[in-house]
């Protein structure tokens, strides 16, 4: 073998490449997977000693590396497979230009892109706390949005990436410029009769496990932080699994377990608000028909405002910081939420959980989803079948998330996004201010109640969002740096109280029932597999007559629905399985949370049964003093489990039968 040494005329690349020259037509496929195995170590590395303090407290400390050194095996066995199986073909003297064409080129591509996914997940991980995954994909369908949000909010992070990316991708090109000057080295003979050793070695790496299924990230969740987990995994295999989970989506809860459909209803069905109700519908085996506690004459109006990432944990009275005075000043008003929870950690979960009173699945929303874009229920579409007016109103673009696809398919007749702005008093990343969408909406309910109309309006607020964008001299900050998320937080207080005391001095106020509610938390992380306290969130119910309450049970966003039509004297027939607070205010409560791959049920004594993929089930109980979770030794109790699985399993077997809607 070559001395590292040796041929001191030689550059540096050329005496590297001498290393791996003794391979013969394999040499770049061994400098590309070895590439790949030092790139992930590297990156791992340092990831791991900047969360040291997280990755420390668990059982994989300090074996992380050999775990990790097994994905990038996965990873780098993946990356060779196309080549060695075109070397028979390739390999040959006739060809050899050919394939010193095709590795050098394909190598490059995989190693610029393994850095790129590695030097973006720093960024990733201070947004989500997590490596990219299938938010990685989400977000590139909107580059407008993001492009501004690392440009305002992580230029310097994302230009010294930039440069290490494309540094770190010329330093291979070198390497391989060597390999692309060879002439044609070893005998064909020879590597055609290694080929059978080779693509067993390659096999073997790529599944890493002698077990039924081959490997796949669920196997290297080890401990109960997922961002440790993530960190034993590399970037990109983290995003292709996205992919293949999103190209098989309508079929993810099936990592689960599995459950028949009339095992399913008969489990959901038993919830003690749903017992006295009929299920007689075929179609939509969830239809039934609500009541309204308080008849009225005239039905209310009714406006909800989602407050984009406004979680308990900015709300002192719930244990958060105090940067929502003006919502705190509102508790005594109406109806005030000490126990409520989100269905999950992104703006269209929580939609799809207000709006329609739709479960979480493992799939995405059912807001992005195809076979929802029409005749799936909302709010929306019950009451625009009632004669009220409907409409979504929105500060930034109403394309994002495909809101607009979404509400103007399911019963909405108007949608106002940032186009529909007159010189707005602040523009950012994420559309118009807060206090922009709140004048906007004010000045479209005050149209609609001259007009006679009932009117049902969404405001959906974005002040609140990375970068944290917002204007001058509206509040005294929390911060000194001005653009922190406590600081947004509080001008959207600010936005949201001058439009209930405007709201509330109108004379559509006697006549509306508001609903102000945050869709998630601002980041929704921790070092538990699922961070509960991250889920908690405010909600208050005021207007019109209600009274001061306080709803002290365990409530999830899929309850809110039927109990504003409750509240506004709304009879109908719905699909929606979620608790009418109104009529069944005793009722054990519950909670439903969707954190990336697992799915947890937590009920009124604060027991949580957690879902894995692939894995069984945990079980653990909830402090709200401590704020976390500790998992027990033993399973779930089989009831436990199988009445988690059902509402787990519901929402993607209601979806694909086209089984959510309004009666015909």
């Amino acid at each position: 073998m070559p001395s590292f040494f040796s041929a001191k005329n030689h550059s540096l690349p050329e005496r590297v490449y001498r290393w791996f020259s003794w391979a013969g037509a394999y040499a770049p496929l061994l400098m590309l997977f070895v590439a790949i195995l030092i790139i992930g170590s590297l990156s791992r590395a340092f990831l791991v000693a900047w969360q040291f303090d997280r990755v420390a407290e668990t059982s994989v400390w300090p074996s992380i590396f050999i775990h990790g050194l097994r994905v990038d095996l996965i990873m780098a066995g993946m990356a060779v497979a196309p080549l060695v199986l075109l070397l028979p073909v390739l390999g040959h003297r006739f060809s050899w230009m050919v394939w010193k064409r095709l590795t050098s080129i394909w190598a490059l591509i995989v190693v610029f892109v393994f850095l790129f996914m590695e030097l973006a997940t720093p960024t990733f991980i201070t947004e989500y706390d997590t490596r990219p995954n299938r938010l990685f994909i989400e977000y590139l369908d909107y580059p407008k949005e993001v492009l501004s949000m690392l440009w305002e909010g992580y230029l310097p992070t994302v230009i010294v990436g930039i440069l290490l990316c494309i540094s770190l991708t010329v330093l291979f090109a070198c390497l391989m410029r060597s390999w692309s000057r060879e002439a044609q080295s070893g005998s064909y003979r020879k590597a055609i009769l290694v080929w059978p050793i080779v693509v067993l070695a390659v096999f073997i790496s790529v599944r890493s496990t002698t077990g039924h299924r081959p490997a796949n990230p669920a196997m290297f969740a080890l401990t109960s932080d997922a961002l440790v987990n993530s960190l034993i995994i590399n970037s990109t295999w983290s995003v292709a699994f996205a992919i293949y989970n999103l190209k098989h989506e309508t079929d993810a809860s099936d990592s689960y377990g599995q459950m028949t459909m009339s095992k399913i209803l008969d489990e959901v069905t038993s919830a003690p608000w749903l017992r006295s109700y009929e299920f007689n519908d075929n179609k939509s085996p969830t239809l039934h028909k609500q009541t309204p506690v308080k008849a009225r004459t005239r039905p209310l109006n009714l406006v909800i405002v989602l407050e984009e990432s406004l979680g308990a944990t900015f709300v002192e009275s719930l244990s958060g910081t105090p940067v929502t005075p003006r919502l705190e000043a509102l508790k005594d008003s109406g109806w005030w939420f000490e126990n409520l929870y989100a269905t999950g950690t992104r703006s269209v979960r929580g939609i799809e959980a207000v709006v329609s009173g739709f479960l979480p699945s493992p799939a995405r929303s059912v807001v992005k989803l195809s076979l929802s874009q029409t005749g799936f229920f909302t709010l929306g579409g019950l009451l625009n079948q009632k004669g009220y007016d409907t409409g979504f109103i929105y500060g930034g673009e109403a394309h994002f998330d495909n809101m607009r696809s979404f509400f103007t398919g399911n019963g909405f007749d108007s949608i106002v996004d940032q186009q529909d702005y007159t010189n707005p008093a602040f523009t950012g990343s994420w559309g118009v201010s807060d206090e922009d969408l709140f004048e906007k909406a004010h000045e479209d309910l005050q149209k609609l109640h001259v007009s006679g109309k009932p009117f049902f309006r969404l405001v959906f607020s974005s002040s609140n969002h990375t970068p944290f964008e917002y204007p001058d001299n509206r509040i005294e900050r929390y911060d000194e740096e001005k653009n922190t998320v406590n600081n947004a937080v509080k001008y959207a207080d600010h936005a949201l109280g001058d439009f209930i005391d405007t709201a509330r001095n109108s004379d559509y106020w006697n006549d509306t029932l508001f609903l102000i509610v945050a869709d998630h938390d601002a980041r929704v992380w921790g070092d538990e597999l699922v961070p509960i306290k991250n889920f908690q969130i405010p909600g208050l119910i005021l207007g019109a007559d209600i009274e001061s309450r306080r709803i002290e049970t365990i409530t999830s966003q899929i309850d809110l629905a039927p109990t504003l039509l409750s509240l506004m004297g709304i009879a109908g027939e719905h699909p929606m399985v979620g608790r009418d607070l109104a009529r069944f205010p005793d009722a054990p409560g519950r909670a439903i949370m969707q954190f990336n791959d697992y799915y947890a049920w937590m009920d009124d004594r604060y027991n949580v049964t957690v879902l894995r993929p692939d894995q069984q089930p945990l079980a653990g109980v909830y402090s709200r003093e401590t704020e976390s979770t500790e998992y027990l030794a033993d399973a779930p109790e089989e009831t436990a489990i199988r009445r988690a699985l059902a509402h787990a399993l519901l929402p993607l077997e209601l979806y694909r039968e086209q089984a959510y809607g309004l009666p015909d």
